[in-house]
């Protein structure tokens, strides 16, 4: 992922990666020459739902996806909320559904984005009604499922796994 951040937010100047010793030794890091601002670019946190809805994996399509590809319902963390309330909220906000019971499934590296993906099982139970952001959704028997290779597919793999499955992987094509 290309660092989006060019200028100080504090004195407007050109940003540089300039390497510095920290606790730990050296690390090159976009500052600033004239206020030494220091630009950290930590990992995001992203919430994952593995959604169990009437016995079945529910997994949606994003509006600004191109191809059919469904996947778990995700969202960023917002201040003042826990990653519990965060992950319902969600929820909520993307299906409509009511969360019954949430358990976390694991953390998940996911570099590419530059981002921390913290994924729960959630039992949910209502009507769904999607929101603008989503387009589509599928019910699938867990039995079913497949995994992607990426992110939150690995949260879905252990989540497959601790229910005594063995995940099954879909293959991506290699880019050119």
């Amino acid at each position: 992922m290309t660092n989006e951040f060019k200028y100080c937010p504090k004195c407007a100047s050109l940003l540089a990666m300039v390497t510095q010793l920290e606790d730990g030794g050296e690390k090159a890091r976009l500052r600033c020459p004239a206020c030494d601002y220091t630009h950290w670019n930590n990992p995001t946190p992203v919430l994952a739902a593995v959604i169990e809805y009437q016995g079945q994996i529910l997994l949606a399509r994003n509006a600004a996806w191109s191809g059919r590809m469904f996947a778990l319902i995700t969202g960023f963390m917002e201040a003042g909320e826990t990653p519990q309330e965060g992950i319902q909220r969600e929820i909520k906000e993307e299906t409509s559904l009511d969360t019954t019971a949430l358990n976390l499934i694991g953390v998940y590296d996911f570099q590419r984005m530059n981002q921390i993906i913290i994924a729960y099982h959630a039992v949910c139970t209502g009507e769904v009604a999607l929101s603008p952001e989503l387009v589509e959704y599928k019910l699938y028997a867990p039995d079913q499922i497949k995994c992607w290779p990426a992110g939150t597919g690995y949260a879905l793999a252990d989540w497959l796994t601790s229910q005594g499955h063995v995940p099954e992987f879909v293959e991506w094509a290699k880019r050119p």
